[in-house]
Parts: C-alpha cells; structure tokens; sequence
C-alpha cells in the first residue's frame, strides 16, 4: 500500500476573506515554478495544527494566531501520495517575507471567486479555489410559513447587508407557485451577484436559470452521478453522507441539526462537539445548519465549519 503523506496546507485570508495567499514552489523542490496553498509535511509524533504553525513560521516568517480546521483533500502525484489537510488561518503576527526570509520563489494575493492571475497551480489544489468562492452564509427560504411578500422584502435586506448564497426550499407549494417564487428569487439575487440553489427540483432549477440545485438526504442516497449544474450540494445527517456527497463530485454539504430549532425544540442537535467529530476528514466544504444565528459564524469555523446556513435568522 502506498505511504500517505500528511501535509498541513494554510489557505491564509485576509480583507474578511476577499482575499487569499498562494505561494510558488522554489528552485530545487519537486514542481518548481508550480504555485500552491502554503504548508508542508506533518512530521511524527506532530499536530497538524502544530505543523501549520511551524512551517508558516519556517516558510513566510509569520506567527499564527488564529486558525481552524477546514476540510481535507487526497491526491497522487507521480512521486507521492500526499493528503492535504487544509486549515483556515485569518489572524497572524509578523509581516510576510519580512519577519524572516521568505522560503518561496514569490506569494502572491488572489481575490476570491476569481480567476487565478498565476499559473501554473498544483492541481491538488483545483477544488480547492472553487470551494473558497462558496460563501460562508446560506439563507434558506421559508415563505409557505413568512408569506412570499415579505420573504423577497427581507430577501432584498441581506442581500443589501452581503448576503450571497440561497437555497431556495418551500417544497410544499403547487410547481406552479414554486416556479413563480424561484423566478423572483433568482432575478433578486442575480441582481446583486449572488447565488441560487433550488432544493431538489432540476427542472425548476433549470428553468428560472438558477446557479445549482440542493439534494435533500433522501434524493442524496438514491443520486449515482452528480447532476449537471455548476453548483451541487445536499444536506447531511453523518460523515457518511458527506463522505458520499464528496465521491459524487458535490461542491458542498449541510450538516445537522446542530442546535434545537423552532420546528423541533425537543430534538437536542448534534452539539458542536458531535459536529466537529462528524467533519473530521471531510473532502467538501460544510455549512453547520439547525439553530444558527448570525453570530454563531465564527462558532461554527471554530468547529471546522465552512460557514452557516439558517431558515429563520437570516
């Protein structure tokens, strides 16, 4: 069986995660020129956060202090196989290249949700761009219960206040009705730049021009190819249902209920610590959903979390 290599990769942000850093691979390394996530090798007996921190201080001169676990990547390359264990960083002492010598050819800043302007990139590294773009914050509609009216009113709030990613649900309406409701969605969102899922319906989807669909659990066990739009994502109860939403190729999962919700205050949620547990190896990027709050967002990093997803709090 072939040695797996573990690597702690930092996927550095700054601007409130407008930005992030790539580095390019010196003279004398193996893909010399090739740009990639900062990091190296876990050594024995290592955490991975402890390594992250060692050879962000050893490569770029910076101290760390703030990170969290992200999500987790294998690949092959002709010379190793390496699993790239991606954190967070968003907080550090010391300037880049300054505090100490840089150890790279260069770094440069990208802006997320664009196009890289360096190549060539490490192709482990790929999904890895697309999976930053998501954004950290998902609205999920909920007019059957707020009414259509004011849910495109508060729609038109967030979206104002940054809001760029919906899902948009009320799976009870007539297609009609819900075909009407996603239109207007749609072009409210398409307006300010964001995003649009459509739970489980492809053919909704395609026809009010909406950026994905969103699988339900249920439609998650029965799916055996991933769906043809650019964004694809599902919600989850376990790690293995992410585990399966990753092979299918999604680009995202929800995981919960984390907390107790207003639809089902009795159920106790999984708890941060059942969540973080659930996550741990995780190839896509998570939103934590069930009793979030605007201001749980760094919770929920914290605990190796993408970002939230909320029905009623947004």
């Amino acid at each position: 069986m072939t040695k797996i290599v573990e690597v702690a990769a930092a996927v550095m942000l700054r601007a409130d995660g407008r930005e992030f850093l790539l580095a390019q691979r010196p003279e004398g390394k193996v893909y010399a020129g090739y740009w990639e996530f900062p990091g190296g090798k876990v050594e024995p007996g290592e955490s991975i956060r402890d390594a992250l921190i060692r050879e962000l201080q050893e490569e770029l001169g910076i101290t760390v202090t703030a990170c969290s676990p992200w999500l987790t990547r294998q690949f092959t390359y002709p010379h190793a196989t390496v699993r790239l264990n991606f954190w967070r960083v968003t907080a550090w002492d010391g300037e880049i290249g300054i505090t100490a010598p840089l150890e790279h050819s260069a770094v440069e800043w990208q802006r997320t949700g664009y196009a890289a302007t360096v190549a060539p990139i490490l192709p482990a590294n790929d999904p890895i761009l697309k999976a930053l773009s998501l954004p950290t914050t998902m609205a999920i509609t909920n007019a059957e219960d707020e009414g259509t009216e004011r849910q495109l009113e508060r729609l038109e709030e967030a979206l104002q206040a940054g809001l760029r990613l919906i899902q948009v649900r009320d799976k009870g309406w007539p297609p009609a009705q819900r075909l009407w409701f996603a239109e207007a969605v749609c072009r409210l969102a398409h307006s300010h730049g964001a995003l649009v899922v459509i739970n489980d319906d492809e053919e909704i989807a395609r026809k009010v021009g909406a950026d994905g669909i969103h699988l339900s659990s249920i439609k998650l066990a029965a799916c055996t190819q991933r769906p043809d739009f650019t964004w694809i994502g599902a919600s989850c109860h376990s790690a293995a249902e992410i585990t399966r939403a990753g092979e299918l190729g999604f680009d995202y999962a929800l995981l919960g209920p984390v907390l107790p919700t207003p639809s089902h205050p009795e159920t106790p949620g999984l708890g941060w610590p059942e969540f973080a547990r659930q996550l741990a190896g995780n190839t896509l990027p998570v939103l934590a959903l069930g009793g979030m709050l605007p201001t749980m967002l760094p919770e929920a990093q914290q605990h190796g979390a993408h970002g939230i997803a909320l029905m009623r709090g947004w």
